[in-house]
């Protein structure tokens, strides 16, 4: 086993989790089976393979900026409940 209950013990006293004796056995045994996972995974032969942040090629998916007129004033403040000239009247509420 590479994992040692102890080690869970001490990752729960930092994580602050109070764990009973049940719970301790059943975490020891699944970070031990999780830890085996990723033992098997570094016997894979990687040479020649780059690192990459993504397992497939990404392109941005943003459009192009174009400029575009904009909606004017009278249209932005169509649904407002108050303007006073082009802005939009609020509530004060700063005293």
């Amino acid at each position: 086993m590479k994992v040692a209950r102890h080690d869970i013990e001490h990752v729960a006293r930092l994580a602050r989790l109070a764990l009973d004796p049940t719970e301790l056995e059943a975490l020891t045994g699944q970070m031990d089976a999780i830890l085996g996972y990723v033992d098997k995974l570094n016997e894979l032969n990687t040479d020649g393979i780059e690192p990459t942040a993504h397992a497939v090629p990404m392109e941005n998916a943003f459009r192009a900026d174009e400029v575009k007129p904009s909606i004017g004033i009278e249209r932005a403040q169509q649904n407002a409940p108050e303007v006073d000239g082009s802005c939009f009247k609020v509530p004060k509420v700063i005293e």
